[in-house]
Formats: structure tokens, C-alpha cells, sequence
């Protein structure tokens, strides 16, 4: 997969894509969004991959925003279909059935932010810098921010994140419930690994029915979650996989799943 403005390595059962435009601090335009999209819906599509792991290229942003030079110039009409084209590229990370870990290694701000709330797990180094700093500009989130952050981390220190706009620290993200976890800079990248590695060697098929039971159960009534997680639990039951992972448990030994 060539591309201009990612790095991408699919050599294995982790792939991992890097936005690679460290000379604007890997900020979102409109041809990394489509190639992002591309990206990760061949990755998404080839059974060999069970993890993507997202990074910024460099050692100071993770996305710091949308290109604000694209921005500026664009009509209220060309912006709407740029917010659009953000919103699908999130919705189609956030709704993937191949889990989706954000290393955070830098600046995190305004749809770089975005794009990591998208991701299923957050990873964090502890120099990070996390933000929706848009209202500076004279705009507000438009790839989904007020949307995922409220629903994360409810209403209240979301308002408050995005109507002050001013970053805040690894650490206080963790608090609010934004990252999963926050290392040094250094571990960053093998405690990354740790976790991507773990989920490549779990089934595959109770990973993508987590992940489905967690995304459409948190949009509907409780009565409709239920259900869906009786379904999935039903399919995970008819794999292979199910019988290695009972049956080594009953062992005493590690499993090795298949994927079948």
C-alpha cells in the first residue's frame, strides 16, 4: 500500500500505521484522511491482522489537529464535507472488528484527539499533551470530538475541556478516563507492543464480539445489549477456539488459538 502521508508495516498479526507528516506535527488533511480510510479498511479486511497499532511519526505529536492552512481557506460548504469526511473516517475506526490501539506519543489536539477517542484502547507517554483547542479558532469540534469525549467522560469535563481549550496532561487524562494507561516515553513503545501482542494471541471471533457488544450496547437499551451479548456469547461457543481455550484452561496450560 503506498502512500504519501502514512508509513504503514502489515508484516504480521500487528499492523501498524504511523501519520507521517512530522513537518506539520502529522496535523490531519484532506489526503491523509482518505488514505487513513484506505488504510484501514484493507487492514481491517485481511484476516492475517489482529491488531492495528496508530502512532504519529517523530517524537512530538501523536495528530496535533486538522491542517488549519487546508481549514482556513475552505467555504462553509467545502468545510462540511471535510467534517463529514473526518466523522466517516472515525466512525470507521471506532465500528472496525480488528481492535485498534492509539500509542500516544506526542500532541494529541483538536482532531488528533479525535482520532485517538476513535480507537479502542489509549496508550499514552507520560509528555503527551491531550486537547480539543478549537474554540481558540473560532470553531468547535467537527470529527466527532463533542460526541465521543461527552460519551467517554460525560458532559461536564467535556464542556470543559473543549469550551476552555486549553490541553491537558497525560496524567489528568488518565484521570478523567480519556487513556488506559500512561508510561515514559520510553516504555511507550514495549508497553504498546505488551498489549498488542496479548490481544493478537487472543480468539479472534470473542475480540470482534467485545467489541460489537460494547459499541451497539452502549447506543441502545439495555434489553438490546443483553441480547447481543447473548448472541455473541452463542457464536464464540460454536468455534474451535472456545474448545482450545476451555480445554487448556482445564489443562493448565497457555492456549493457542486459531482463529477458527
Amino acid at each position: 500500500m503506498p502512500f504519501d502521508n502514512l508509513s504503514v508495516d502489515a508484516g504480521g498479526p500487528i499492523a501498524r500505521i504511523a501519520v507521517d507528516r512530522p513537518e506539520r506535527l502529522n496535523a490531519l488533511n484532506a489526503a491523509t484522511l482518505a488514505e487513513l480510510d484506505a488504510a484501514f479498511a484493507t487492514l481491517d479486511a485481511d484476516p492475517a491482522v489482529r491488531v492495528i497499532v496508530l502512532r504519529g511519526a517523530g517524537d512530538k505529536a501523536f495528530v496535533a489537529g486538522a491542517d488549519i492552512t487546508e481549514i482556513r481557506e475552505q467555504s462553509p460548504i467545502e468545510a462540511r464535507a471535510f467534517s463529514r469526511r473526518g466523522q466517516a473516517l472515525m466512525s470507521r475506526i471506532h465500528d472496525l472488528e480488528t481492535p485498534v490501539i492509539a500509542a500516544i506519543n506526542g500532541y494529541a489536539l483538536g482532531g488528533g484527539l479525535e482520532l485517538a477517542l476513535a480507537c479502542h484502547l489509549r496508550i499514552a507517554a507520560d509528555s503527551a499533551k491531550l486537547g480539543l483547542p478549537e474554540i481558540k479558532l473560532g470553531l468547535m469540534p467537527g470529527f466527532g470530538g463533542s460526541q465521543r469525549l461527552a460519551r467517554l467522560i460525560g458532559p461536564a469535563r467535556a464542556l470543559e475541556m473543549m469550551l476552555g481549550g486549553d490541553p491537558i496532561s497525560a496524567s489528568t487524562a488518565l484521570e478523567f478516563g480519556i487513556v488506559n494507561h500512561v508510561v515514559s516515553s520510553e516504555q511507550l513503545d514495549g508497553a504498546v507492543t505488551e498489549r498488542a501482542q496479548a490481544l493478537a494471541a487472543a480468539a479472534p471471533e470473542a475480540v470482534r464480539g467485545i467489541l460489537q457488544a460494547v459499541r451497539q450496547g452502549l447506543d441502545g437499551p439495555l434489553d438490546a445489549g443483553l441480547a447481543l451479548e447473548t448472541a455473541r456469547f452463542a457464536v464464540c461457543c460454536a468455534t474451535e477456539d472456545m474448545k482450545e481455550g476451555t480445554s487448556a484452561f482445564l489443562d493448565k496450560r497457555a492456549p493457542s488459538f486459531s482463529g477458527r
